[in-house]
């Protein structure tokens, strides 16, 4: 069976936080003709990717909604704040601090180590969750 790549973004204190990186990656993704879930932890961190993906310029503008709203088919990027509202699309970014469930649904999972001492350890608790899971893992610290 098919086993997801899962990639782990190192965050620097001039990133915009784990939202403002996820935007970034999100956009290149985009780029690349990806479907594309975003899970948050709550609605209100959903709301804040939402409104920093308004805010990318113009030249990498990316259609997305937030779930439950948008079109019916959807738009290419969704985002979720709870487990249950990942579709099963080629691509999740994880902005929030728990694992993406049933990780060989999607092809590649995008996760970050932020900054803050509490959130990494959470960061390599994950981590060590997807490879126990049997995932490809790889870290990328730029």
């Amino acid at each position: 069976s098919f086993m997801p790549q899962v990639i782990f973004y190192q965050l620097t204190s001039s990133d915009n936080g784990v939202a403002g990186r996820a935007s970034e990656v999100i956009a290149s993704a985009f780029a690349n003709k990806q479907k594309i879930s975003v899970l948050c932890d709550t609605q209100a961190q959903a709301e804040e990717v939402d409104e920093l993906l308004w805010q990318l310029p113009a030249d990498r503008f990316v259609p997305h909604n937030l779930y439950g709203e948008g079109p019916q088919s959807g738009t290419p990027v969704e985002i979720c704040w709870r487990p249950e509202q990942v579709a099963r699309r080629q691509m999740v970014v994880n902005v929030g601090s728990g694992m993406v469930p049933s990780p060989n649904q999607h092809r590649q999972i995008i996760d970050f180590v932020p900054v803050d001492e509490n959130a990494k350890q959470a960061a390599r608790v994950r981590y060590k969750n997807y490879q126990q899971a049997g995932c490809n893992m790889q870290f990328k610290s730029a």
